[in-house]
């Protein structure tokens, strides 16, 4: 009774901070790395730490349950490639589809459509998006960085061409591949008048590992590591050049031309005059990989909910109507085991929407279906539960023996069921994740998350509330055994 008890108050608690989580418009505390100082003092409202009497930072922010664009809405875009088709392969566009799919993820749009449409066009489906020229200028931009050779150039030509338009050997590159035999030339930078002839292109972003935007000293710089590949290039040209300029370049603009320092055989950082919402686009593009075809935007719309609210109305009806048909059925057909697996199953219902939002899980129609599925397997997990203890009072034994050895001899065949189920979630999400197939994936998620969550609550949570519940009825169960389902 006592180890009940444990059980009892962790499922509590549990169900407490789920019902919080659950509920909407709720607030949960993390770090969100904002700094104050002297000049800029913190608000008075929210929580604030002091670290180190340099930064405090706010730890506040809101968790919201994420839509699909079934149920809400959102953004719709068609990119079409500028190059002839015969200028790039079908492997380019399916990996300017990835790079895309990459870029709307790191935006925080969950559950986007981003599939390949003949041989020279992009669909990108954005739900519930709140910016879409924000989102579509950072899909299409092909985000061209380059680390070019200024080596040589007094410091005052490196101080007027900063803000500057520049060519590049690169540029040069890829103008040439851009050319059509019926489209005139079109320069991509100007050539500086210091030089008469493009800078050289030590580095483009394909050397880069990963880049991040950061504060540092109240302003916005982006850091970067280099590749293998970009460091065996990048440290012997740093290590012949120092105390020399090195322009960076983004799409033929100078951000900055730093002098070097020192060899760079990991990575460094990126200045110019950004702001924050700058750097952590910039810093967005160059994690997600330059486009391998540039891109323009043929069309762009904003979409209604495809299922509509009448329709999700009926669809939530529904699934109210079918859990309250279960609930009652259970306590019809089991009784007093029924009461136990009743509160198990909005247990579980509670702890999978704080799940979803605490992820979190964007619901389309597919990822709810997934939902309600886990819910058939929750309920048959405690039917078998219960049918193996009623086998066991029929043998004779008493209640607490039928009910030990009732839930000992389900499990197995429970934790194998479902974790077959789970291998098979787990493939749906891996073929999910091709561009055009994250409904699939949404579906995999919700199941997969049902079933592991079912592991608990068929097991734990049921054999808890029976456990408590018969120790306190013995006598009478002792009695009237119907009152067991028999």
């Amino acid at each position: 009774m006592s180890q009940h008890m444990r059980w009892l108050a962790l499922i509590v608690l549990v169900t407490a901070f789920s019902i919080w989580v659950a509920l909407p418009d709720s607030i949960l505390t993390t770090v969100a790395v904002t700094c104050y100082s002297e000049d800029r003092p913190a608000p008075t409202q929210g929580i604030h730490l002091d670290f180190n009497g340099d930064c405090i930072e706010d730890v506040q922010i809101n968790v919201r349950q994420s839509l699909g664009l079934d149920l809400v809405g959102g953004l719709r875009v068609l990119l079409q490639a500028e190059l002839p088709p015969d200028a790039f392969t079908v492997q380019d566009l399916r990996e300017a589809a990835n790079n895309v799919a990459r870029r709307v993820n790191a935006l925080g749009v969950a559950e986007p459509l981003v599939q390949v449409q003949g041989n020279n066009r992009i669909l990108v489906e954005l739900p519930g998006i709140s910016n879409p020229r924000e989102a579509i200028d950072t899909i299409r931009q092909t985000a061209l960085l380059e680390f070019v050779n200024f080596s040589g150039l007094p410091s005052s030509t490196v101080a007027q061409l900063e803000g500057e338009q520049i060519l590049t050997t690169e540029q040069l590159a890829i103008q040439q591949a851009r050319q059509s035999e019926d489209a005139p030339e079109q320069a991509l930078g100007t050539v500086s008048p210091a030089t008469g002839l493009p800078f050289e292109t030590v580095l483009t972003g394909a050397g880069l590992q990963s880049a991040a935007a950061v504060l540092e000293q109240g302003r916005w710089i982006i850091s970067f590591e280099l590749t293998p590949e970009g460091a065996a290039v990048f440290g012997p040209y740093t290590a012949a050049n120092l105390n020399q300029p090195m322009a960076i370049v983004l799409d033929g603009r100078v951000l900055s031309a730093p002098y070097i320092r020192a060899r760079l055989d990991t990575g460094g950082i990126i200045e110019g005059d950004f702001t924050e919402e700058d750097a952590r686009t910039l810093a967005l593009q160059l994690r997600s990989g330059a486009l391998p075809i540039p891109l323009t935007v043929t069309r762009s719309e904003r979409v209604g909910a495809t299922l509509g609210q009448e329709s999700v109305n009926l669809s939530v009806r529904a699934g109210l109507i079918g859990v309250m048909v279960v609930l009652t059925f259970m306590l019809v057909y089991y009784r007093v085991p029924g009461i136990a697996a009743d509160f198990a199953l909005l247990v579980f219902i509670v702890l999978n929407f704080a799940i979803f939002k605490l992820i979190p899980v964007t619901l389309t129609l597919p990822a709810i279906i997934g939902f309600l599925i886990s819910i058939g397997t929750a309920v048959d997990g405690n039917i078998l539960i219960f049918e193996r203890i009623k086998e066991e009072l029929r043998a004779g034994r008493k209640i607490d023996e039928a009910v030990d050895i009732g839930f000992g001899r389900a499990w197995q065949s429970i934790r194998d069921s479902n974790l077959s189920t789970i291998i098979i979630c787990t493939i749906l999400f891996l073929f999910g994740q091709t561009p055009g197939a994250s409904i699939v994936a949404g579906f995999a998620v919700t199941l997969g998350l049902g079933l592991i969550i079912n592991l608990f609550t068929a097991v734990i949570v049921t054999r808890t509330f029976l456990g408590i519940t018969v120790a306190g009825m013995r006598s009478q169960l002792d009695r009237r055994q119907w009152l067991m389902g028999i």
